[in-house]
């Protein structure tokens, strides 16, 4: 099995990582926003999402980058070479955690899924929130769709300029 398909969104992995991460970054002061993991087999890049209510900026991204660093200088869970890139979400935020899907409820969202539904894997439209504790409910154009949490693949805010 190669390390991408190792390394996917919802693999073990990953979760692990944000629960090495999610700890430290909060005890900082900071909201921890999720992890992804981006590259091949041969060179990676590990982007770790903070968020705080006044913003974030350079420096807090090298404070939460130094601590970072330093757990997985310790714990090596990546087997490759990888760049550690520590970011606020920005306006095109990602959404990783069921909560923020109520949290961001009334905005515009892209969501990819792993598995089609009805025939689809892509949606646009106006997120309005958690159903059942495991369906993020979407608007698109009029139309609603309980999309299953766990088949999500990737989702993001569509900002507003």
């Amino acid at each position: 099995m190669g390390l991408f398909y190792w390394f996917n969104l919802r693999s073990s992995n990953v979760k692990d990582l944000s629960e090495l991460f999610e700890p430290v970054v909060e005890a900082m002061g900071y909201e921890f926003g999720g992890v992804e993991f981006t590259g091949g087999s041969g060179h990676g890049t590990l982007c770790v999402y903070i968020d705080r209510e006044q913003g974030v900026d350079v420096d807090d991204c090298a404070s939460i980058s130094h601590q970072i660093s330093a757990i997985l200088d310790v714990e090596e869970p990546i087997q490759q070479a990888f760049d550690l890139q520590v970011s606020s979400p920005g306006i095109n935020r990602p959404l990783f955690k069921l909560i923020d899907y109520d949290r961001f409820a009334g905005e515009k969202i892209k969501v990819k899924l792993d598995v089609g539904l009805i025939g689809r894997k892509n949606f646009k439209g106006i997120l309005k929130g958690v159903v059942h504790s495991k369906f993020v409910q979407i608007d698109v154009d009029g139309e609603i769709f309980e999309l299953p949490f766990l088949d999500i693949g990737k989702a993001n805010l569509i900002g507003r300029f």
